[in-house]
């Protein structure tokens, strides 16, 4: 399916921000009244400096066409200077830039929810790092657009860092990600009261025959437990086809959903609370056989060589491609709000040949 993001634009009426092709800063007036400044990193993303922007969704909806195919060229961009300081505000660039919102189902962790399509983080320790992950890649549909905007930046740590999913598939080894693009990944879930996001956060009910409803729909296989507990388990493609360019992206969350990411002595209290199979969250090979700590430590190292971070200033936004990289966050000290985005909904497409289909039904393993 194609979006927004994924198609190529005609040139704007108004001149576009300039991207540069060094790590040399190039500065150009696209305005009577703004410059905007494009800057790359060492062949990272590139940022934007804009000076002077007063209305961040008029100026958003004045460069639309250049920043998307900014994104779709590097895979993420960084605006900075771009004022936003609300989620109102957030809310109005985001419809500048989709097609259309996308609802967050399926949630691991708690986020409030200011406007559709736009989002608090997930709750998550500030003192432990969220892992390289794609939003929402195990789901059916996922967004092809994500922003996060920095409305009040951490006083130290705290960077949304990223990593472009095709050089990661290209370092991992080859017999590693053969396996998983022949098989998929599994991923398993036990929604519990006590951890993690409720039925409510994820499906947005409460309702048992709404919840089979989704889990039908959305091809997870699912089962209540004596407790009134739900576990399900969901059968996804680990390499996917970008919707664009048809390159090859490693898009999963093997390694971030998976126990061995988790801290040791968090591991060791949900495996004695609840048991080895009552995880909030655990990932698999795609035939069921368990994801081994080296492989998962492998993965994040590959991550690790691939990272590009920069600091969050206040007012900052940061566009990424969902399919073409990866993002995690960063420990981090003091207050941080960076409220996250999504958009232009994608049913990202298996490289291989489609893997055995889950059973989508009572009974989740």
């Amino acid at each position: 399916m194609r979006t927004a993001l994924f198609r190529k634009h005609a040139t704007p009426t108004t001149p576009p921000p300039p991207a540069a092709t060094t790590a040399t800063t190039a500065t150009t007036a696209t305005t009577a009244t703004t410059a905007t400044t494009a800057q790359s990193h060492a062949g990272g993303p590139p940022v934007i400096s804009v000076p002077d922007a007063p209305d961040p969704a008029a100026w958003t909806a004045e460069h639309r066409a250049a920043l998307l195919d900014l994104v779709t060229e590097h895979g993420a961009l960084t605006v900075r200077g771009l004022a936003l300081r609300t989620p109102a505000d957030v809310e109005a660039v985001l419809a500048r830039l989709a097609d259309r919102p996308v609802t967050e189902r399926e949630a691991f962790a708690a986020r409030d929810v200011h406007a559709q399509g736009v989002y608090s983080s997930s709750v998550w320790p500030p003192n432990q790092p969220m892992c390289m992950h794609h939003e929402l890649s195990y789901a059916t549909e996922s967004p092809g657009l994500l922003l996060f905007a920095c409305l009040r930046p951490p006083t130290r740590g705290g960077a949304t860092a990223v990593a472009d999913s095709a050089a990661v598939l290209r370092a991992l080894p080859a017999e590693l990600t053969g396996r998983f693009e022949r098989e998929g990944w599994l991923l398993t879930r036990t929604y519990h009261d006590e951890i993690g996001a409720t039925l409510t956060q994820s499906f947005g009910t409460e309702d048992p025959r709404a919840v089979e409803a989704y889990c039908r729909a959305s091809a997870i296989d699912w089962s209540w437990r004596p407790d009134g507990s739900l576990r399900t388990r969901q059968h996804r493609p680990a390499v996917v086809r970008h919707p664009a360019s048809g390159r090859h992206c490693w898009f999963n969350q093997i390694a971030f959903l998976n126990e061995w990411t988790m801290a040791p002595e968090i591991r060791e209290f949900l495996v004695e609370e609840y048991g080895p199979d009552g995880l909030p969250f655990n990932t698999r090979y795609g035939n069921g056989d368990p994801v081994p700590q080296e492989v998962v430590e492998q993965i994040g190292e590959v991550y690790a060589a691939h990272t590009e971070r920069r600091p969050w200033s206040a007012g900052d936004l940061m566009v990424v491609d969902n399919i073409r990289t990866a993002h995690s966050r960063e420990a981090y000290e003091g207050p941080r709000e960076v409220l996250v985005a999504m958009g232009n909904p994608v049913h990202p497409c298996p490289t291989a040949s489609e893997p055995p289909a889950p059973r989508s039904g009572r009974t989740a393993a």
